[in-house]
């Protein structure tokens, strides 16, 4: 199926972006510029161009001229999506590499996160997520036994686990993201390439299903200079009037 020609423009640009073939404060070409280069009407450059300015990437909008921002894609967390999909949304290319699983008790905040009893089984795992091919994130995941068991005897670096979970009826229905900075400990230094004690941001999931049960906690820690995250919040009517 050939890619939606909106895509293949917002993916030149990015790369452009990324390369720096395009610096931060330097304007794109105009509209009619892009269209002409890509033999595009305007409705395919202006989806690409919104695609860029929901990333971060890019300013501009409303009859205003676009100008880079940043050079790293921020992923959105609006919607619930895997690390994979995030990635396929902002134009990079997703990898995993397994370190470890395996079926063994949690610790006291990892069981007291998911609710089961500190001495019953998790299926516990280390995987290094990828974006084009750099490190970019190390996942440090707890599923409570009935739903990770399956996972012990799958192929872990051939893409999303919830996307596996999911195939299998698991119903990862919602999750409670908590963000903070860490320093990097030994393995976050070896796996993610930077110094002991580099700052980390980390992201703190709990995952559940439809009634509420957790179902995983996850400690995800992300290269800054890799991957960004960003988070859109609307002012509704009635906290205005608050």
């Amino acid at each position: 199926m050939a890619t939606p020609l909106h895509r293949s423009i917002a993916a030149e640009l990015r790369q452009r972006i990324r390369t720096g073939a395009m610096k931060v404060g330097e304007s794109l070409p105009s509209e009619a510029r892009l269209c002409e280069e890509f033999a595009a009407s305007r409705g395919p450059v202006r989806q690409a161009l919104a695609a860029l300015r929901d990333e971060g990437l890019i300013s501009g909008g409303q009859g205003k001229r676009a100008v880079v921002l940043d050079v790293v894609a921020a992923q959105p967390f609006e919607t619930f999506m895997s690390f994979t999909r995030r990635a396929e949304v902002t134009g990079h290319a997703p990898g995993q590499r397994l370190q470890e699983i395996a079926l063994r008790r949690p610790g006291p905040e990892v069981a007291a996160a998911l609710q089961i009893d500190p001495e019953d089984l998790a299926v516990q795992l280390v995987r290094l997520r990828l974006l084009d091919g750099r490190p970019a994130m190390l996942e440090r995941m707890t599923y409570i036994e009935a739903v990770g068991r399956p996972l012990i005897d799958a192929d872990l670096d051939a893409g999303s686990i919830y996307a596996l979970l999911s195939e299998r009826g698991v119903d990862l229905h919602s999750a409670r993201h908590t963000f903070d900075a860490v320093p990097a400990d030994a393995l976050d230094a070896r796996l993610l390439d930077v110094p002991e004690g580099h700052p980390l941001l980390r992201e703190r999931r709990l995952t559940t299903d439809a009634q509420g049960v957790p179902l995983e906690w996850s400690d995800d820690r992300y290269r800054a200079d890799v991957a960004t995250v960003t988070v859109t919040n609307t002012r509704s009517a009635r906290t205005m009037m608050l």
